[in-house]
């Protein structure tokens, strides 16, 4: 009398551990793009960041980025906030330290900070141990006086090699950043890859102010008025990349 019950209940645990079978795929527990991160970082498989000087993008958009050097004019912080503008500072903390109430200002107008290194050493060359040290410690550095996890980082100089990569992949990164045209001193725009003029999806690199020339709000805004000249307008790195 009973093998009709058993029969049911073996039928009954057959579905529920059918259902647990498939509960446990990793993309349906932890969802696409994390079961992506899982695979990409594994052991088995691992993934350098990219290297980028342009963004692939119909916008009609460019991106602003400033290494070190924004805390020598504070009109410079006018200019972010009153254009609203969406510039991205890449920070070393030899700079960043004495600056740090200025770079907190400009941060809470709108600027995104990402990572320079600790001491904007040139990386090509250095072993493995000593290139983390300077990544991952300029993102625990950031990490504690900004409240920030930077996954951008742009390499002194703009210098890097396949143990930049390496390291820079440990320490969190998600993408290097260089650029497609800069800002001298002079305010005048230089291109790479021999380039001629803006275009969408460039990232354009401000030099440091380095006390003399144009300053670095007097170079921006001149950097503005070509960038509305080419129908463009200026984009936030971070949500493109």
């Amino acid at each position: 009398m009973r093998r009709p019950a058993l029969a049911a209940g073996a039928l009954a645990l057959a579905v529920l551990l059918t259902g647990c079978a498939q509960s446990v795929d990793p993309i349906e527990r932890l969802g696409k793009k994390a079961a992506q991160r899982v695979r990409a970082h594994g052991p088995s498989a691992p993934q350098l960041p990219p290297v980028v000087s342009r963004v692939r993008t119909r916008d009609r958009v460019v991106f602003l980025t400033y290494d070190d050097g924004a805390e020598r004019d504070p009109r410079f912080v006018d200019l972010v906030r009153e254009r609203r503008l969406p510039v991205s500072l890449f920070l070393t903390d030899d700079v960043m330290g004495p600056g740090y109430g200025h770079f907190a200002r400009l941060q809470s107008v709108g600027a995104t900070l990402q990572n320079h290194t600790l001491d904007h050493s040139a990386l090509p060359g250095l072993p493995y141990a000593g290139q983390r040290a300077e990544i991952c410690g300029q993102r625990d550095k950031l990490r504690s006086r900004f409240g920030i996890r930077p996954d951008l980082f742009r390499p002194p100089y703009g210098a890097y090699d396949t143990t930049t990569l390496r390291a820079a992949a440990d320490c969190g990164v998600s993408a290097l950043v260089l650029w497609r045209a800069s800002v001298t001193g002079s305010g005048q725009l230089a291109y790479t890859h021999g380039e001629d003029r803006l275009r969408p999806g460039d990232i354009v690199a401000v030099d440091p102010d380095g006390g003399t020339g144009l300053t670095l709000e007097q170079r921006t805004a001149r950097l503005l008025r070509e960038v509305r000249g080419r129908g463009l307008r200026v984009g936030r790195l971070e949500d493109y990349l």
